[in-house]
């Protein structure tokens, strides 16, 4: 269904779909390898590019196809690729942009896998790398190198909860001939869409907002430009990373549902980071939409909302913060976010604990840091949860 010039909500539901022979209000799941040609030349022209059509999984998929198409609307991009993972999306643009002797610019907090493979792997083929504080734009001026192919921003970032302005480091990136991508992940095409602010780029770990629901992993990329979707796609399709149509389904079922979700979610988070911020056992309180917040303003001229993400730092440290995660009842302690149920976790020791402690004091990920992904239960009972741990601590 063209879904151009309707709402969100509209394009939620019904971009991406299409009309199959039977008839059905919802794409059905192709879950199948290998598709069957109607005679020689029809193989042939397929493989050539002269028609479209369906070969094997890896290259495309009806279902997966329109997720893709779902999300590249929702972003504003020219198209979506849809991959196995979150972490398969981040591969995918490295392989694609990067090569030996290419220099990378990242946000120092940025998702601890995505930093980490880029150190500990794609280093050991020549690709060099600074994580930087990217909010600040003279830090990220002063990284650029002759060789300095990619800027990959994470705003806002897991988990300190910093935003970068996009529309000022796009700008900065497209004057040194420097590829911009963004991981929308934490904001959603609901909250914030980077392509609009000058972006060449955007990636989601569908696994979080976009889906929703905790029980699939996945990943998106969404170029701008059919030159950079025809490089990635390509990309993925050699690494072999290609979502399943099942997940693709799941997903599809999950987006549906994302703007209210974030709705309901957001308007909790923004009462729990007010209550936390009074809280005499909580040291700081990191929430875009606290007028304490450092991008508090950039958060309001580039974001639609201020999400359901929250950080802040225990009084008493790692020992305060494992005592409240060992007593909170209706939030869960797990990794993760963007799900219906609320998560908490302590980043120092789980998702980010493969950082060397010194690098991660200096992207602002504290012993004491807790996050917090509000999910849609009621926000007295959330409140009342955190209140009985910290009364613990």
């Amino acid at each position: 269904m063209k879904t151009k010039g309707k709402g969100f909500n509209t394009k939620l539901i019904h971009a991406g779909r299409y009309e199959d022979m039977f008839g059905s209000a919802t794409v059905p799941i192709y879950q199948s390898s290998t598709f069957a040609f109607r005679n020689a030349k029809h193989g042939a022209d397929l493989f050539s590019g002269k028609e479209k059509g369906y070969i094997y999984t890896r290259i495309g998929n009806p279902t997966i196809n329109a997720l893709e198409d779902n999300i590249a609307e929702l972003e504003n991009g020219y198209g979506g690729i849809a991959t196995s993972s979150g972490m398969g999306a981040t591969n995918t643009v490295y392989m694609c942009f990067l090569e030996d002797g290419a220099h990378m610019i990242s946000t120092a907090s940025v998702y601890g896998p995505s930093r980490g493979v880029m150190e500990n792997y794609w280093s050991r083929y020549g690709v060099e790398s600074s994580y930087t504080d990217t909010s600040d734009l003279r830090t990220i001026r002063d990284s650029i190198r002759p060789n300095t192919r990619l800027l990959y921003l994470e705003t806002p970032s897991n988990p300190t909860i910093q935003l970068s302005d996009i529309k000022e480091c796009a700008e900065l990136a497209h004057k040194h001939g420097i590829i911009l991508v963004v991981d929308n992940t934490f904001s959603s095409p609901y909250l914030q869409n980077p392509l609009n602010l000058g972006a060449d780029v955007v990636l989601h770990s569908v696994t979080k907002f976009i889906n929703g629901h905790a029980d699939i992993v996945g990943g998106i990329i969404v170029p701008k430009t059919k030159e950079h979707y025809d490089k990635l796609r390509h990309t993925m399709i050699s690494l072999g990373c290609n979502m399943d149509p099942h997940q693709a389904y799941m997903v599809l079922r999950g987006v549906k549902t994302l703007a209210l979700r974030i709705e309901k979610a957001e308007k909790t988070a923004i009462e729990i980071a007010g209550w936390l911020e009074k809280h005499p056992k909580v040291e700081w309180v990191k929430y875009p939409g606290l007028k304490s917040h450092p991008q508090y303003d950039l958060a309001r001229k580039q974001m639609r909302g201020f999400g359901t993400m929250i950080s802040f730092e225990m009084k008493g440290g790692i020992a305060a913060g494992e005592t409240l995660m060992n007593n909170v009842r209706v939030a869960l302690l797990a990794v993760s976010l963007g799900g219906v149920e609320t998560l908490i976790q302590h980043p120092a020791s789980m998702t980010h604990s493969g950082l060397p402690k010194k690098k991660r004091l200096q992207a602002g990920i504290t012993d004491g840091l807790v996050r917090y992904s509000t999910g849609i239960e009621n926000a007295e009972d959330l409140i009342n949860d955190l209140k009985q741990a910290l009364d613990k601590v």
